[in-house]
C-alpha cells in the first residue's frame, strides 16, 4: 500500500515501515559516530523499548556500549490493510541492525504491568543473559490494570488545587488559542500516580531480585521531566507530576531493598522532547516549539538521541554525575538555565496565530512529530508501494 500520514487531533493513526526505520537508523548511526563506549553496561533490560527515550537507550546501550538487550514493549503489528504502530517498525529496524552487527537481542510484546510478562522477560534473562546490570524504565501508558487486583487505573493529564486557563497552540488548526483545563479530584490524582508512578517500576525490581538475575553493583533508572514554571500549572505542579514524584519514593525504596547487591536506583530528569505522549499535553507543543527556537539559536539543541547518548556517558556511567536539587540525575540542565526560559517566556509571552512561524520553530515541532512515525525524511519515497506487514526477528 502508499503508505501516507493519518492525522486525528494530536495522534498519528498509522506508520511508515521505511521511515520508522529510517529514523531508527538515524540514531544508531549517531552514536556510532560518537565512538566505542567503555566501563558500560553489558546486559540490558529496556521496559518501553520501542520509541522514545526507551528506544534511544536502547540502541545507546547496543551501538555505544556492545550490550545485549531484551526489550519490552507493547506494539501492533501490520496486517494486509493497516499499518503496524511506529514501535513495532522501529523495534523490527532495530532487531535488524543489531543482527547486522552480531550484536545480542530479543525482544518482548505485551503488557509490561502484569506479572505474565515479568516472568517472560526473567525466564529469558536467565537462560540466555544471566544478570542484568542495567534496567531502563521507560514506560508511558495512559492506563494500567493492577496485576495483583486486576482493577484497571486510568491517568489524567489536569491540574491540582484549580482550573487552569492557558495560552495553547492547537495543532490540529495551526493556531494558537486558549484551553481550560479542570482540577483534579483526589481519585483522579491517585489513579494517575497507580498509572505514571513508581509502583510497577518497583514491581519490576523487586521480581528480578527476588529471582536473582540482578548483578552486582545493577543500575536502574526511570525518566521523568520536570520542567520549570511555565510548564509547572500542567505538568510539574499537576498529576503527573504527583505520578513523577512518586518515582522519587520509588527510586529510594529501591536502594534500600537492594543495598546489598550495591544496587543504584536513580530518577533522570530529560528535556521536553517531541513524543506520542507530551503531544497530548497542553502546553507542551508551543513549549516545545519556542524551546526548540531557543536552544537550535544558541546551538545547544538536544533532541531523544543526544539526551540519552549523554545521560549514558555523562551521567548513569560518567566519572562525575549532575544531579539536580531534588536527587534525579540532572540530563536537562542546558534547558532549564534561566537565560533560556527567559527567551521561552518572551516567545510565548509574544506569539501569535500570525507569528507562530516567525516566533517559534513549530516546523521543527511539526517535523518532529512526523519523524515519530515514519514521515518527513527526505530519503524516503512515500508514493511508494509498501507492504506493511513486517516481521520482528527473535521474538520470546
Amino acid at each position: 500500500m502508499v503508505i501516507q500520514p493519518k492525522i486525528r487531533g494530536f495522534i498519528c493513526t498509522n506508520a511508515h515501515p521505511v521511515g520508522c526505520a529510517a529514523h531508527v537508523n538515524e540514531q544508531i548511526a549517531y552514536v556510532k559516530s560518537q565512538g566505542k563506549l567503555t566501563n558500560g553496561p553489558k546486559n540490558v533490560l529496556v521496559i518501553g523499548a520501542s520509541t522514545g527515550y526507551g528506544l534511544a537507550s536502547r540502541i545507546t546501550a547496543a551501538f555505544g556500549y556492545g550490550a545485549k538487550t531484551l526489550g519490552v514493549f507493547f506494539e501492533k503489528e501490520g496486517v494486509e490493510k493497516k499499518t503496524g504502530t511506529a514501535g513495532w517498525y522501529n523495534t523490527a529496524a532495530f532487531q535488524r541492525a543489531a543482527e547486522a552487527e552480531g550484536l545480542w537481542s530479543k525482544n518482548i510484546n505485551g503488557d509490561a504491568f502484569s506479572d505474565e510478562i515479568k516472568a517472560k522477560a526473567i525466564e529469558t534473562i536467565k537462560a540466555e543473559m544471566g544478570q542484568i546490570d542495567l534496567v531502563v524504565y521507560s514506560l508511558a501508558s495512559p492506563r494500567r490494570t493492577d496485576p495483583k487486583t486486576g482493577e484497571t487505573y486510568s491517568s489524567v493529564l489536569k491540574p491540582i488545587g484549580k482550573t487552569v486557563t492557558t495560552k495553547n497552540l492547537n495543532t490540529s488548526k495551526r493556531a494558537i488559542d486558549e484551553v481550560t483545563v479542570e482540577a483534579a479530584n483526589e481519585d483522579e490524582i491517585a489513579n494517575t500516580i497507580k498509572v505514571m508512578g513508581g509502583e510497577d517500576w518497583e514491581l519490576w525490581i523487586d521480581a528480578m531480585h527476588d529471582a536473582g538475575v540482578l548483578a552486582e553493583g545493577f543500575k536502574t533508572a526511570a525518566y521523568t521531566y520536570i520542567g520549570k514554571e511555565l510548564t509547572w500549572p500542567i505538568y510539574g505542579h499537576a498529576t503527573i507530576g504527583k505520578a513523577k514524584e512518586d518515582l522519587d519514593r520509588a527510586a529510594k525504596a529501591l536502594n534500600e531493598k537492594t543495598a546489598a547487591l550495591k544496587g543504584e536506583a536513580y530518577v533522570a530528569s530529560l528535556n521536553a522532547v517531541v513524543t506520542q505522549a507530551s503531544s497530548a499535553i497542553p502546553i507542551m507543543p508551543l513549549y516545545i516549539s519556542a524551546l526548540f527556537k531557543v536552544t537550535k539559536e544558541e546551538d545547544i539543541y538536544e533532541g531523544t538521541i543526544e539526551q540519552i547518548h549523554g545521560l549514558f556517558t555523562e551521567n548513569l556511567f560518567g566519572e562525575t554525575p549532575r544531579f539536580d536539587d531534588g536527587g534525579h540525575l540532572f540530563q536537562n540542565y542546558k534547558e532549564l538555565q534561566d537565560d533560556i526560559q527567559a527567551r521561552i517566556q518572551t516567545i510565548w509571552d509574544a506569539t501569535t496565530t500570525e507569528t507562530i512561524d516567525e516566533l517559534t520553530d513549530y516546523f521543527g515541532y511539526n517535523n518532529e512529530f512526523l519523524r515519530l512515525f515514519g514521515f518527513g525524511f527526505e530519503s524516503v519515497d512515500y508514493d511508494a508501494d509498501v507492504d506493511p506487514v513486517v516481521e520482528i526477528n527473535h521474538m520470546v
